[in-house]
């Protein structure tokens, strides 16, 4: 009961401050206080007992002690480095992998080209501004017609759409329903911009497959080396029994 009392009394003291650094003494910092003081001593003690175990260990080793990790690992600069044995790699085991370097370069050439065809599909052979390099070329008997040609009375379009490649509807198409998709300028120039990024994209898609091809086409020549270098090798051989 007494100890319970003693806390209650506790909890309700006035919490004491330690002082701090007289005015006189400003020049010299701050004053330390308790918690510095240990978090000090602590850090000391600490150091201070990795030392004490570290020279027990020192005394108490055994100095026939061995175990195979030694002959692996050398001190460079104070640290334990353990060397990296050497992996020896045969020439059927180096054949092999190449194979499968090539194999490996094929399968992601085959699919980027199928992922280049997918985009083609969707984006319809345009470009970035909505022009074909190819030009649609009409025909005429006389010279008459050529004069009095109008290219959106031919194609059956308003004068406003003539110079679209795609999405470009029949007036009977006009007046039958209504336009469907994205109107405002905002919107317009928000497709554009996706638009151009997609073909950006299939440009680069393009350059991935191509250079892919090349790589395949050089591991497949230094394989063909490889094969080469063996047979010759292997003649040299029988020859010389």
């Amino acid at each position: 009961m007494a100890a319970t009392y003693r806390k209650a009394a506790k909890a309700g003291q006035r919490e004491h401050w330690e002082r701090g650094q007289p005015r006189f003494r400003r020049q010299l910092g701050l004053l330390e206080k308790k918690k510095d003081y240990k978090c000090r001593a602590d850090d000391y003690h600490k150091k201070e007992n990795a030392l004490k175990a570290l020279h027990k260990k020192a005394l108490e080793k055994n100095p026939d002690e061995f175990y195979f990790k030694m002959t692996r690992v050398q001190l460079q600069d104070g640290v334990h480095v353990i060397k990296q044995p050497k992996e020896e790699v045969t020439q059927e085991q180096l054949k092999v992998m190449r194979t499968q370097d090539l194999k490996y370069v094929e399968m992601k050439r085959v699919a980027e080209a199928k992922k280049i065809e997918r985009m083609k599909s969707e984006l319809h052979l345009l470009d970035a501004q909505g022009t074909q390099s190819n030009k649609h070329v009409f025909f005429f008997d006389t010279k008459k017609e050529v004069q009095e040609f109008d290219v959106a009375t031919h194609l059956n379009t308003s004068p406003e759409l003539v110079d679209r490649v795609y999405n470009r509807p029949t007036i009977e198409t006009l007046q039958k329903e209504t336009v469907k998709g994205a109107t405002h300028p905002a919107h317009l120039k928000k497709l554009a911009q996706q638009r151009k990024h997609q073909y950006s994209l299939l440009k680069q898609r393009i350059e991935r497959e191509k250079m892919m091809f090349v790589i395949a086409q050089k591991i497949q020549a230094r394989k063909d080396l490889l094969v080469r270098e063996q047979r010759l090798n292997s003649c040299f051989l029988d020859s010389a029994c």
